[in-house]
């Protein structure tokens, strides 16, 4: 089933040559070269079905001449931007783990060509000097990203078979062009990468996302033809619309095996979508790992790359591996940054999984597997927070999906903006940091967001642990109009041990917010309705409550 097609808003390219946060952009003239053990192709020309021609490096092993498998790496951040030359130090990654020609968020091919693999690395329609214009995924891209599938199963050098892999992008793109199923592509591996454009890239919870968003869309200015303009395609369809529908991804038409990986840390971007992409998936050989350590420094890591190796002989090179082996789903139960115990699992989340209802007390502050005695309420000037706490009396871990559901009224305005946070407090007091967004320490257990004037649900889809909001009108508020609204918490895995707290927070702005000066990319809503006061209301007729999801330890039977 593909995604209708969508005329955005497109503006001029930017010329390629002028980008100067990029290592100097080569000719488009075709060059092969030897370096570091490698066979090189540069800008290999791909035709693709309606004439136009896109630019692809090739790497394959000095004198390999027939009976590779290739790996594609296919994003729009340039074929010559290499990674040891863009990754941030607070980033995790050693630049010693990487050639020179590994490309961004992408398999290194001198790493991978010592293991008898074939890279190849794909500048898409209209991005740098590739030909046409640049459209921000949907059908096109997913076409022509099957054309260069077919061009790459043919190389004489090759076996017939194309894999892929990458981080984000390099993730995302492996979505909407598997369900074309072009013949050579033979196995997945999307390591981190969103699948639902509206709610995990754009809107959270139809708030719109403000620091993240801008960046990626100045990312693909770079062009001899004309680019989308993402932004402002965003911001001229705050609800679901066609533009969005443009974008959707068929899941359930992805059969080709599949190793997805997710971070825990990611919430705001990948970890919410790379979860849901591998349980919608149709292939019958399937796998999800979900760690809580920073994503580019993950993919790299040798562990990592072993992993992946043993995916892509299985089904590359029809190699006995390990992979027959693997259980379907692999956590990491974090303590605290850097602190985690890996277990396996049959499903996500685990089908032992019970959950917890607690109920907040604006009396107390507390929160609590009773209702509460009386209704109250709590009130904060938006600027302001709210907290609920409740202390574990035995060694609890909790994993999965949670939700909030709040009593809420807006006092001078007729919307609200709600940020919504778990935190773990340690038995003496302190709040326990994990790690968050590729880059931080700080973190929170889990994120969650919602604007309230999109409260209304997905009935066919939500869950009383996952709702899953509409996005498709708004319900504005009245004066002194007291309302339901239920808050998806992106997933998590967190244990606790008798004696330590968790912590609910409830906000009219972002909780965490971005380091002063630091520039790095990160989660941001500074464009909300808030004004005035947010009321909430507990206990009686108006019975606000925390769904915890409670994983117990196995028993002897399972």
């Amino acid at each position: 089933m593909a995604a209708p097609r969508f005329a955005g808003i497109t503006r001029p390219g930017v010329d390629p040559f002028s980008a100067k946060h990029k290592p100097p952009l080569p000719p488009a003239d075709y060059d092969r070269r030897t370096e570091q053990g490698l066979t090189i192709e540069r800008n290999c020309v791909i035709p693709l079905r309606d004439g136009t021609e896109i630019f692809c490096d090739l790497y394959r092993p000095e004198g390999a001449t027939r009976d590779l498998p290739v790996l594609l790496a296919w994003g729009p951040y340039g074929k010559h931007s290499h990674s040891n030359q863009v990754f941030w130090p607070r980033s995790g990654v050693n630049p010693d783990w990487l050639s020179t020609l590994t490309p961004f968020e992408g398999p290194d091919p001198v790493w991978w060509g010592g293991h008898g693999y074939g890279v190849a690395v794909v500048d898409p329609r209209g991005a740098w000097l590739s030909g046409g214009d640049f459209y921000h995924n949907g059908i096109q891209e997913a076409e022509d990203c099957a054309d260069a599938i077919e061009w790459l199963g043919r190389l004489d050098w090759g076996n017939g078979r194309v894999g892929m892999t990458g981080v984000s992008y390099l993730a995302a793109i492996q979505y909407l062009v598997a369900p074309l199923k072009p013949e050579p592509l033979a196995a997945l591996n999307p390591w981190e990468g969103f699948s639902d454009w509206y709610r995990e890239f754009a809107y959270h919870g139809g708030i719109p996302e403000t620091g993240f968003l801008p960046r990626a869309s100045d990312n693909i200015i770079y062009s001899l033809g004309r680019t989308e303009n993402t932004l402002e395609n965003v911001r001229a369809h705050p609800l679901i619309d066609e533009f969005w529908q443009s974008k959707e991804l068929d899941l359930e038409g992805i059969t080709q095996p599949s190793y997805c990986v997710a971070s825990w840390s990611d919430v705001g971007l990948h970890l919410r979508g790379t979860i849901e992409a591998w349980r919608r998936m149709g292939a019958a050989q399937k796998w999800l790992d979900v760690h809580g350590q920073k994503k580019w420094a993950h993919y790299y890591l040798q562990s990592s790359r072993d992993r992946q190796l043993a995916f892509f002989d299985h089904f590359l090179r029809d190699r006995p591996t390990a992979v027959t082996a693997w259980p379907p789903v692999r956590l990491e139960v974090r303590e605290r940054h850097g602190v985690a115990v890996e277990r396996a699992e049959s499903e996500f989340p685990p089908a032992r999984t019970t959950y917890c209802d607690l109920h907040l007390d604006a009396a107390t502050m507390r929160l609590s597997e009773n209702p509460p005695g009386a209704a109250s309420l709590r009130q904060y000037a938006v600027e302001g927070s709210a907290s609920f706490d409740l202390t574990f009396d035995v060694a609890t871990e909790v994993t999965g999906h949670a939700a909030l559901k709040l009593w809420v009224e807006a006092d001078g305005s007729d919307d609200m903006d709600l940020f919504v946070a778990l935190e773990k407090i340690d038995a003496a007091g302190e709040k326990v940091g994990f790690t968050f967004y590729a880059f931080y320490e700080y973190g929170p257990v889990a994120l969650g967001w919602q604007r309230v004037s999109h409260r209304a649900l997905d009935s066919e889809r939500s869950t009383p642990e996952r709702p899953v909001h509409l996005h498709t009108r708004e319900d504005l508020l009245e004066p002194g109009q007291v309302v339901p609204v239920e808050i998806e918490f992106w997933p998590f895995s967190t244990r606790f041990e008798a004696g330590e707290s968790l912590r609910l927070v409830v906000a009219g702005a972002d909780i965490y917010r971005r380091e002063e000066g630091a520039m790095l990319p990160f989660p941001m809503h500074e464009d909300t309705r808030n004004k005035g006061a947010h009321v909430f209301h507990t206990g009686g007729e108006h019975d606000s409550v925390l769904r915890l999801p409670i994983v117990p330890e196995r028993t002897s039977e399972g």
